[in-house]
Formats: C-alpha cells, structure tokens, sequence
C-alpha cells in the first residue's frame, strides 16, 4: 500500500527538475496527480515521460502561476476531473535575474517575486478556499529554499521571496492547524536540474564545492523528502520548514 494511495495530488511547474520527481514518486505512491506547468513543449516532453505509469491517473494543464485566476482555474479543472482536491505542491519557480540589489532592474525583480512568492500565495489561497469547501482538510508544500534561510549575493528577488515562502507557510499554518490543513515547506540546496544546464562545468563545481557532502543533491531525494510530508506519516507535523542541503545551511 502506497503513502499517498487514491490522494489527489496538484504539483506546479511538474514538468521538469524537482516537481517532476515529486510527481513521478507520488504516482508511485499510489496517488492521482494534476501535472501543472507554464509551457506547452514542458508538458509534451512530461507526458511522454508518464506514459510509464497508469495515464488514467495523470492530467497536464498549462497555467501561469503569476496569474491568479489561472492557478483559480487549474485547480477547479482538477476537482472536475478527480472530483476532489487533498494536497498542492507549490513548486514552480525560477531563478531569476543574476545582479546585484542596486543594479538588478524593476521588472527582473518584480517577475521573480510574481512567480516565486505570489505564485506560492494564489496557489495556497485557492487550494484552501476547496478544503474549505470539502471540509476534509488537506495538505500544502511549498517549496522554498536554503536561500529561505540565508543570503546570496546577486540574487535578491529570489532570496526575498524564498524567505517569503518561509513567512507565509508558518503563518498560513497556523491560521488553519485547526481545520486540518497541514502546510509545510521544504528547503533544497542547488539540485541537479535543469535550471543549471545554463551554467558551464567551472561554475558548477563551485556550486558543488559549497556543500559539505561535496556534490549536488538530486531531484529524486528532493522528492523522498516531498512524499513523505505530504502523506500521512506527517499528520503531526504543520509550520515547519526542512533543509534538504548537504550540510549548506550547518556551515
């Protein structure tokens, strides 16, 4: 029997590096999933990778999580399809633009901050607004970062908002522990995905170098740690925030 056997699962930005591993490790757990992400070449390339699994358990729906009414929607079109909603895992996000605070332009900052946080926001929102509706509880992840936790130089706009996430999960938390949703946030270290193909070899073994278990973490041990939160081995656990880092954030 899986951890998340017959749940009805909505991961954004699933289409690829960490919200791909979650998805594919929740269907492994037994769970429906609701495969979100902004682009349609994403979602192409995330359903020929699916077809491994039960394709009765998966649907792809394309929205931008900046736009609320599009993360709105694509929750109302999971509950028509599966009938119901018990767990979001708020995951899409970006890098962001590289510079720094004093010269990192208006619009760079604003778009990761839109993406980052607010698209964690409406996400959450939206997902509670139908546990509400339920009134079964339900379960929120949000994926925030080590860099929810420290600084960074030349990427303000992303450490704002991961701090941000971090923010709004504790106190999202506390405002519904007793409606039984459980909201929780998880912090990766730099993780082996695709955000990373940009950079050369040089300047992805300085990112190895900054973890004391001297590599980077993979998207499936992200994922481990994502499933079992989720799922009911955590019932007890609302508000907090878990480092999966290599030792990063012990330095």
């Amino acid at each position: 029997m899986g951890l998340l056997n017959d749940k009805i699962v909505l991961i954004t930005g699933a289409a690829s590096g960490i919200g791909k591993s979650i998805a594919e490790k929740s269907l492994e757990e037994g769970a429906f999933i609701a495969v979100v992400d902004q682009f349609y070449d994403g979602l192409s390339s995330a359903k020929d990778s699916f077809n491994k699994y039960d394709t009765e358990k998966i649907i792809f729906l394309k929205a931008d999580v900046s736009h609320p009414k599009e993360v709105e929607k694509t929750i109302q079109k999971t509950v028509d399809h599966f009938g119901k909603l018990d767990i979001i895992v708020n995951n899409a996000g970006i890098g962001g633009e590289i510079n720094p605070t004093g010269e990192m332009s208006n619009k760079g900052f604003e778009k990761t901050i839109q993406i980052n946080l607010l698209g964690v926001f409406y996400g959450s929102k939206y997902a509670i607004k139908q546990f509400e509706k339920q009134k079964t509880g339900g379960v929120i992840l949000n994926m925030a970062s080590i860099l929810g936790a420290v600084g960074f130089r030349n990427s303000a706009a992303y450490v704002a908002a991961k701090h941000g996430v971090v923010g709004l999960t504790k106190t999202t938390a506390l405002e519904y522990a007793d409606k039984k949703i459980r909201v929780n946030a998880i912090g990766p270290a730099f993780i082996n995905t695709p955000l990373l193909d940009a950079l050369d070899e040089a300047n992805k073994q300085q990112l190895v170098a900054l973890h004391p278990m001297g590599r980077l973490g993979e998207a499936m041990e992200v994922a481990e740690l994502a499933v079992w939160l989720i799922s009911e081995k955590a019932s007890f656990i609302t508000g907090s925030y878990y480092p999966i880092d290599g030792g990063y954030l012990s330095q």
